[in-house]
């Protein structure tokens, strides 16, 4: 498959009282006119698992989704589309009840229900899904940017850029509903990886804006941290970061941490380019929003290595 269109793993982090305006700054951050070009074709992936209010944090906002296009569509690109594929509801039904059709209605942009074809076929480097089908968009797609909250999953640990792709494009209509009939979940991690290997993310999005802790992708306790925002040139990049305010180092995630030994991206915050806030302002912000007090890995500008102090 392509390249990501910027390598180089760029971090933005901002924060501002409202989630649009701090995603625009986060993107701005980062080197956005070698990653959208006019155009392109330009896919945007958002989480939109289940059909549950966003304030529960377990979809993205529709008005932040509707201030993402809006900046795409002032960067000249041929179309944008959005496109992805629930694995907790039938795609349409998060699609209405949650309001994001008025919001394609008035940007005129087009939309894709990944849970079904035309297909293309996708091989994989996993023991049990040696390939899958997926929609031809695929193979259409210039530039995929991924859009979603931050969690805490019962599964994948974290649930970010990497794994709203890797369970957003897998159709429904052959893995079932949830996604579990041919065997992801039985190594799901190991099914993240795969994917991520074959389906480049050039844009990573993960908002903390409302963020889910406890037990996700759908049932857990939402935070509310007004407008913190990370995005990525690099999904290993932005998802590491993401992990790190959980209280997780790379290791702890094993699908981050495989696709940074193999070389896919980067988990290691020393080598990224971090812009915004620093990482101990951001793991301030989150862990007084989420637990009363200021809980941070990497603090005095002192970043941990890769393994942790221990």
């Amino acid at each position: 498959m392509r390249n990501r269109r910027v390598q180089e793993p760029i971090v933005g982090i901002t924060h501002n009282q409202l989630e649009q305006l701090s995603i625009v700054e986060a993107i701005d951050l980062l080197p956005i006119d070698e990653i959208i070009k006019p155009g392109d074709r330009v896919v945007i992936t958002p989480n939109w698992v289940k059909s549950k209010p966003p304030y529960t944090a377990t979809v993205v906002g529709p008005q932040t989704l509707q201030k993402l296009i809006q900046y795409i569509k002032a960067k000249n690109p041929a179309s944008v589309v959005v496109a992805t594929g629930s694995g907790g509801d039938d795609t349409l039904k998060v699609f209405q009840e949650v309001g994001y059709d008025k919001i394609i209605q008035q940007e005129n942009v087009e939309f894709i229900d990944l849970n079904y074809g035309p297909y293309t076929e996708l091989v994989l480097e996993h023991n049990i899904i040696k390939s899958t089908k997926i929609n031809k968009l695929l193979q259409e797609t210039d530039v995929l940017i991924s859009f979603t909250q931050l969690k805490q999953h019962e599964e994948a640990t974290v649930s970010a850029s990497i794994k709203n792709i890797a369970l957003g494009w897998p159709p429904a209509e052959v893995h079932g509903f949830p996604k579990k009939k041919l065997g992801i979940h039985e190594d799901l991690h190991g099914f993240i990886a795969a994917i991520s290997k074959k389906v480049p993310i050039d844009l990573a999005i993960v908002s903390l804006d409302k963020t889910m802790i406890g037990t996700g992708p759908s049932n857990g306790k939402a935070v509310n941290t007004e407008g913190l925002v990370i995005a990525a040139t690099d999904p290993v990049a932005a998802d590491a970061i993401g992990a790190r305010l959980l209280g997780f180092l790379p290791q702890a995630v094993q699908y981050i941490y495989q696709l940074y030994k193999e070389g896919i991206g980067e988990a290691d915050p020393k080598k990224m380019m971090i812009k915004g806030l620093t990482l101990e302002e951001a793991e301030k912000l989150f862990s007084k929003a989420a637990y009363g007090e200021e809980i941070v890995l990497d603090d005095n500008n002192v970043i941990k290595n890769i393994h942790g102090s221990q």
